[in-house]
């Protein structure tokens, strides 16, 4: 498994952070998954974030467990092949959770699926040097 995967999994939620106008927003995020040994994850195409992701693709992941922190800048690229969407959804069933509408109904057409591209992820501790993880 990708190692900065395996990490951010570790991490339970984590923080993505994107940029709205001149401002910095951050949100709690639980999905990520390996898909062809890329980094993915997702979001609904109504919320902020997407929108936000779709006009600046630069963002930050941040995440702790076990006393130490993860962060990860990345380029998020959207992958809108229905082949990505479905591998995202057999490894993330939860999502259908936040696709559905409110008939019960889920609706494939609002899941969004973006490709963390070169990511640089390095674990902080207070008593550790910093430590690179590579995919």
């Amino acid at each position: 498994m990708n190692k900065i995967v395996e990490a951010l999994k570790q991490t339970g939620v984590f923080y993505l952070a994107t940029i709205d106008g001149d401002q910095a927003r951050v949100r709690p995020v639980s999905a990520v998954e390996e898909i062809d040994g890329h980094i993915y994850i997702s979001t609904n195409r109504t919320k902020e974030m997407f929108k936000q992701m779709m006009a600046n693709p630069k963002v930050e992941i941040c995440g702790m467990a076990k006393g130490s922190w993860l962060r990860v800048a990345c380029t998020a690229v959207r992958d809108d092949r229905d082949e990505a969407r479905n591998a995202f959804l057999a490894l993330a069933p939860v999502i259908k959770n936040w696709c559905t509408k409110g008939d019960g109904v889920f609706d494939y057409s609002i899941l969004e699926v973006f490709r963390l591209e070169n990511p640089r992820a390095v674990r902080y501790s207070m008593n550790k040097v910093p430590e690179s993880i590579e995919e």
